[in-house]
């Protein structure tokens, strides 16, 4: 079967099925994950399907498809470990300020940080929170705002201002989509707001993210490539892409 051929009918199944996931359409058409990620790429452009966290859904689902936290730390756990361990070694040095976003991956970061590490740690993510609470040597700062269910992280005028008094030396931001063209994007406009604040915050920018936000686009861009000094994600990027981003300037990291 031919790439267009395999493309139309991939168009078609989910049209019928309404929701599928990578690994079951790289089964279906016995291919590997990234053709599937590759294939459902290009649909996207052409406005025929939707990609969300691990699979794709018909152009016409109605409403802004956000996946709730549960959802998102269940989609490539393994991976996300393996990315949060990396980060663990751009965190600052002892004494160091960071910011740390909210998100699955930024979650499994803030576990990863080991206990005797000397940290002033803002955060506006209540499960990043709690996972740094427990630390003796982290100097935690749980921003304000209203709390979000789907995120469980503040947002809002309250967030962006105390974030806007901040000058960290490193941020951890999460993003639900990364390409060169339209940045780092989210699908809701108070995350992208807070999003944007973050970026803004510190000197030295680290975006945390599993290679199937690679290449993807959300609603709502709240960075450029330009504004993050390092990408970590893990080695299901597709070259093409990882070649773009360092291109702009982006350092890539991978496990």
């Amino acid at each position: 079967m031919y790439a267009e051929e395999r493309q139309q009918s991939m168009s078609r199944l989910v049209a019928e099925r309404r929701r599928m996931s990578v690994a079951t359409l790289a089964a279906e058409y016995d291919v590997t994950t990234e053709t599937v990620r590759r294939d459902l790429s290009q649909l996207e452009r052409l406005g025929l399907v939707r990609r969300v966290h691990g699979g794709v859904v018909p152009a016409d689902a109605l409403g802004p498809i956000e996946a709730g936290l549960g959802e998102r730390d269940r989609t490539n756990a393994d991976v996300k470990d393996l990315i949060a361990k990396a980060a663990v070694a751009l965190l600052p040095r002892d004494g160091g300020t960071v910011v740390l976003d909210a998100g699955s991956t930024t979650a499994r970061l803030a576990a990863a940080i080991p206990s005797d590490r000397r940290l002033v740690t803002f955060t506006h993510a209540v499960p990043v929170a709690a996972r740094l609470a427990g630390l003796p040597a982290v100097e935690l700062h749980l921003l304000p705002g209203r709390v979000r269910a789907a995120t469980q992280a503040a947002v809002g005028a309250d967030t962006v201002t105390a974030l806007g008094r901040l000058r960290a030396d490193v941020a951890f931001v999460g993003t639900n989509a990364l390409t060169v063209r339209h940045g780092l994007s989210t699908p809701d406009a108070d995350e992208a707001a807070t999003k944007r604040a973050i970026v803004a915050s510190a000197r030295r920018v680290v975006v945390l993210a599993d290679s199937s936000k690679v290449g993807r686009e959300s609603t709502i861009s709240f960075a450029a490539l330009a504004d993050v000094d390092c990408l970590v994600t893990d080695t299901g990027i597709e070259p093409g892409d990882r070649r773009a981003i360092e291109k702009a300037g982006v350092e890539v990291v991978l496990p």
